[in-house]
């Protein structure tokens, strides 16, 4: 997977220098699903003045009924985290 954090984060007039990461990385097989399923998500950012909000969860659980998503509530739990953090970043990096 080639990442294009920067380059998504430019699409909203955001710049954020990201250190180096490994090219590599583990997924915990139970979290591998709800990474897949951001992946596919990733572009429905919900924004404001500030920057992002959040993610379009109406998106998420369309994206997850398409792919057959079994347990919707826990895999919004799951996407919720890995938004979470992305945002944390987001905003760190603004400061």
């Amino acid at each position: 997977m080639i990442d294009q954090t920067a380059e998504d984060a430019a699409a909203f007039g955001i710049e954020i220098d990201l250190p180096k990461q490994p090219d590599y990385f583990e997924v915990d097989p139970d979290a591998w699903p709800a990474v897949q399923l951001f992946l596919r998500c990733q572009t429905q950012w919900r924004s404001g003045p500030a920057g992002l909000i959040g993610l379009d969860y109406l998106a998420v659980e369309l994206t997850s009924r398409l792919y057959g998503a079994t347990d919707l509530a826990a895999m919004l739990e799951d996407i919720q985290v890995i938004e979470g953090e992305i945002l944390l970043a987001v905003h760190e990096k603004a400061k």
